[in-house]
């Protein structure tokens, strides 16, 4: 099902909280804007959020011969999406399963998904180093057109030491490592655009450095932003002047360099 996509990017994090499906579903919304094919795959099993960020939580998914069709966010088709909060009843609903039927259910989003012809397919992961991601990782050995992984961190030292270990992983395992970006990197106010940095700053740069591998940019957080999440409206049409903008054109801009696209 993956023949007619493009590109894979893996969006990881070793650490839970640092807004990675914010990222992953503005990325995509990014890349829709700037007229590319897209699909977004929410992997996160137990924590699902994607739906909810893009205003999907009432969409169903059905069958087809080719097997299951994505939710499209429009008529025009430019984003489709995947998510097991699809396949659940209520937002409430918790997924109590093991590792083996958790392996079961990425495999099939893998492969039984009719994705058709796609530019971009977005993989949102849960955070940490463990049986989903080995899947991931064993489903995509020997697919050309997987490209590698974005990493995301927030400024914090706690954030950062988990966020090592996900660059470990990858280095273990042989995805490459397409850059780090540094999320919730100072907050700015709505009313006179100031930005102060309420934790640190700069660790995203640094562990960029420290592990060799680019640094795509640094977010801040911006409450105009966050008022987006459920609304499946994306950043860069809403808030075009806005410094969260800028950097995710930054970011597709070297992602379509990199890939060609």
């Amino acid at each position: 099902m993956l023949d007619q996509v493009k590109h894979i990017i893996l969006v990881l994090s070793g650490k839970g909280g640092v807004g990675k499906s914010t990222v992953s579903t503005q990325l995509a919304l990014t890349l829709a804007e700037e007229g590319h094919k897209v699909g977004l795959l929410d992997i996160d099993l137990c924590g699902p959020s994607v739906p909810f960020l893009l205003g999907l939580e009432e969409q169903d998914v059905h069958q087809c011969d080719e097997g299951w069709v994505p939710v499209y966010t429009s008529a025009e088709k430019k984003l489709a999406v995947m998510s097991i909060g699809f396949l659940l009843k209520s937002r409430s609903d918790a997924v109590i399963w093991r590792g083996p039927k958790k392996t079961a259910m990425i495999r099939q989003f893998l492969e039984d998904v009719s994705w058709g012809e796609l530019d971009y397919l977005i993989v949102d992961t849960p955070p940490g180093t463990s049986d989903e991601h080995i899947t991931v990782m064993e489903c995509l050995k020997g697919v050309v057109n997987a490209d590698g992984a974005i990493i995301v961190t927030t400024p914090q030292e706690m954030a950062l030491e988990d966020v090592r270990k996900e660059v470990t992983f990858c280095k273990k395992t042989g995805i490459p490592i397409l850059g780090i970006v540094e999320n919730m990197s100072g907050f700015v106010c709505p009313h006179c655009s100031e930005c102060t940095n309420i934790f640190s700053s700069g660790g995203g740069r640094s562990l960029a450095e420290l592990a060799s591998v680019p640094h795509l940019g640094t977010l801040p957080i911006d409450p105009r932003v966050g008022e987006l999440a459920g609304t499946g409206k994306s950043c860069v049409r809403e808030l075009p002047d806005c410094t969260t903008t800028e950097v995710l054109r930054k970011i597709v801009g070297t992602l379509t360099t990199v890939g060609g696209v």
